[in-house]
């Protein structure tokens, strides 16, 4: 079987799935044990003098170590690989997870607050229904790139080691990429490592909710929305969605009872948002990951007739 070919089965195994409760309830999902190896690692020697290097050779280690167990893997034939790489997409869950405060929303504030707070680092307690609805969004957004785009993307290029790769760095910078003390030093290589390997797939998407929402009147925005943004790969996406939904995301938000006063992401969008605009969003999340099926297949086409 060619990438091309496990890829779009995992893609459909994943959407028609997810990650069922029954399974990971008692054993323990990959990027869990790949988060505890991080944070072993990070206990253990992220301390004293020389923090980038060993940062350094903390991601080296990580990433020849995920390299080599993808290698291993893909050993055991075409049905693992269809397998892990169903475990490691994530459009099923999130879709539920972004659906879910949508419906939570519907019924009460705090309950949306509570609900939003799984999917989110920023503090909800005293979110109004706007905030809720545009953090909401931009996990979406953010996400559809990092756990759906990227992972397929890797494991088109790669296979199980491109897409285990990507996974653990990926992983890794969600847990040690941190610009704060503990982290500037020692997180420096896998911030780094995970937004080169998150460049491509975040302009992908961005380029796929565009063509599918017919908003390529504002790119020039969308381009500058991108550029101002405290990630260089997140804005993409966000700045896609933001204009194919016809609203304002990012903005001020607080984070450990600090207000931090980020810039608008299309700041003449409406603002007074809910959970019509999130449905829309999920709706918009599935249009993509229909278009990146199709894609996936059309690829398999040109090399089978090739």
């Amino acid at each position: 079987m060619t990438t091309a070919m496990l890829l779009g089965f995992a893609m459909l195994l994943d959407a028609a799935f997810g990650e069922p409760e029954w399974l990971w309830s008692r054993v323990r999902h990959p990027a869990v044990l790949i988060g505890n190896i991080i944070s072993t690692l990070d206990q253990e020697l992220n301390e004293g003098t020389h923090k980038r290097l060993k940062g350094i050779a903390v991601t080296t280690i990580l990433g020849l170590g995920a390299l080599s167990i993808g290698a291993l893997l893909s050993l055991l034939g075409p049905v693992a690989e269809v397998l892990v790489c169903a475990v490691l997409l994530a459009q099923k869950s999130l879709a539920t997870h972004v659906s879910d405060v949508a419906d939570a929303l519907r019924l009460s504030l705090p309950e949306a607050r509570r609900s939003v707070a799984r999917i989110v680092s920023r503090d909800t307690a005293a979110m109004t229904e706007a905030q809720v609805a545009r953090s909401a969004i931009e996990s979406a957004a953010e996400n559809l790139s990092d756990g759906v785009i990227a992972p397929a993307f890797w494991f088109l290029v790669g296979g199980l080691p491109g897409l285990l790769l990507y996974k653990t760095i990926n992983t890794a910078d969600s847990m040690i990429g941190y610009m704060n003390e503990r982290y500037l030093q020692f997180g420096w290589a896998a911030a780094k490592l995970d937004d080169l390997l998150n460049l491509i797939p975040a302009r992908l998407t961005c380029l796929m909710i565009v063509t599918l929402s017919n908003s390529w009147s504002q790119w020039r925005g969308i381009i500058e929305d991108a550029e101002r943004h405290i990630s260089p790969n997140a804005g993409w996406p966000e700045a896609a969605m933001a204009r194919a939904l016809g609203i304002a995301l990012a903005g001020p938000r607080s984070y450990h009872g600090q207000i931090r006063y980020l810039a608008w992401v299309n700041e003449n969008g409406r603002k007074d948002i809910g959970a019509r605009e999130i449905e829309r969003a999920v709706g918009l999340l599935w249009q993509v990951w229909t278009l990146a099926l199709g894609l996936v297949l059309t690829c398999l086409a040109v090399m089978l007739i090739f």
